[in-house]
């Protein structure tokens, strides 16, 4: 099942954020600290409130810890989005975005699809807000991700490139 997720399911946000810290520290340790988590329990409360930044969350009632025992709300994945408008731009034209922020698949659920679940839940939910595109960024340090999403059907729109000093 996926839904909007609620203020109950920060304590199974903030394990699948650390998660993602994780890769991207393991990745780019010069740019991503150890031990850290993108949102603080503070913020995530006021996204989850927040209509232009819809969170959605995968549920799986049969979620456990190993041992038989289900663990919290069972959620193992979740979509972070944000909408995105260039209205009164000089440059751009005047769509609408849905901008995936991030996108976690829990550990040890890979490889049951649920990241093709969420993402197509993304593209039916932009599609019903008459947004013209879904976007996101990924890290070149994330290979799994990258290929992931090219499987997903996505193509680079923009490359982001750097020099370390």
């Amino acid at each position: 099942m996926i839904r909007r997720a609620t203020v109950n399911d920060i304590p199974d946000l903030d394990r699948l954020l650390y998660q993602v810290a994780e890769v991207h520290h393991q990745g780019r340790p010069d740019l991503f600290k150890p031990d850290a988590k993108k949102y603080t329990d503070e913020e995530l409360e006021a996204i989850i409130a927040d209509d232009e930044r819809p969170i959605f969350v995968y549920v799986d009632e049969t979620a456990n810890d190993g041992d038989g025992t289900v663990r919290g709300t069972g959620v193992t994945g979740y979509a972070f989005c944000v909408f995105q408008r260039h209205s009164g731009s000089h440059a751009l034209t005047d769509i609408t975005t849905l901008y995936i922020d991030d996108l976690c698949v829990d550990e040890t659920a890979r490889g049951g699809h649920i990241g093709s679940k969420l993402y197509r839940h993304v593209l039916d939910f932009a599609r019903e807000h008459g947004c013209y595109n879904v976007t996101l960024n990924v890290w070149s340090c994330n290979p799994s991700a990258l290929a992931f999403y090219e499987h997903c059907g996505l193509k680079p729109q923009k490359i982001g490139m750097e020099t370390i000093l």
